[in-house]
């Protein structure tokens, strides 16, 4: 046993109303196949007020006009999550060794810590995510992107991705694109597969 620190960091950030251990299938892959990284899954902040679960903003009565401002209503308690994990890990100077993972909700928010600036790291996976482009959009652009959608997605049409990808693109930034035919919205084993490649070879475990 060693008390060192991990060399890096991949935050999975759930959707809406679920918790963080709902994700421990993908965490469980990702420990095994990146074994210098520490795989945290944490809890949202808030609770969702449906049911048991948490959420990272309320559902209740949002529109495509509102949706913007209950994010940036969350920024704050997303931000002080995300720094408190980051400084368990001492990498607050080594953003680069971070990534976020987010699905759903989770990926809504990821999407908005980058593309505002607000967290340079050194990937981004989102899964599934409904994408509000900020204002000003001003991305961190040595972050490479990984986009995957379900092309069945009931929840959240898979138009969101493309839309973030002609975003992110525009911004100069890397993006990689992958829309599943016929999966749904969840964590397919193909999506999974995709985050595991795309962490491993950006957080520099590709030969484990």
């Amino acid at each position: 046993m060693t008390d060192r620190l991990p060399d890096s960091l991949v935050i999975l950030l759930h959707g809406v109303a679920a918790f963080g251990y709902d994700l421990d299938p993908l965490a469980g892959m990702l420990r095994r196949s990146l074994p210098r990284t520490a795989v945290v899954a944490p809890d949202a902040p808030f609770a969702y007020e449906q049911g048991p679960g948490r959420q990272w903003y309320s559902l209740e009565g949002v529109t495509p006009e509102n949706r913007l401002a209950r994010i940036v209503a969350a920024r704050p308690a997303f931000d002080a999550l995300i720094r408190s994990l980051v400084a368990a890990q001492g990498l607050e100077k080594r953003l680069e060794r971070v990534a976020l993972v987010g699905f759903s909700q989770g990926a809504t928010l990821a999407f908005d810590a980058v593309a505002r600036g607000r967290w340079p790291v050194g990937a981004l996976a989102l899964l599934s995510g409904r994408f509000v482009a900020p204002a000003p959009f001003t991305p961190a652009r040595m972050t490479p992107v990984l986009l995957v959608h379900g092309s069945a997605d009931g929840a959240v049409p898979s138009e969101e991705t493309r839309r973030a990808r002609a975003l992110l693109q525009e911004a100069d930034m890397t993006v990689e694109s992958h829309i599943l035919r016929g999966v749904g919205h969840t964590i397919s084993p193909t999506g999974v597969k995709l985050t595991r490649r795309f962490l491993r070879e950006r957080l520099g475990e590709a030969g484990v």
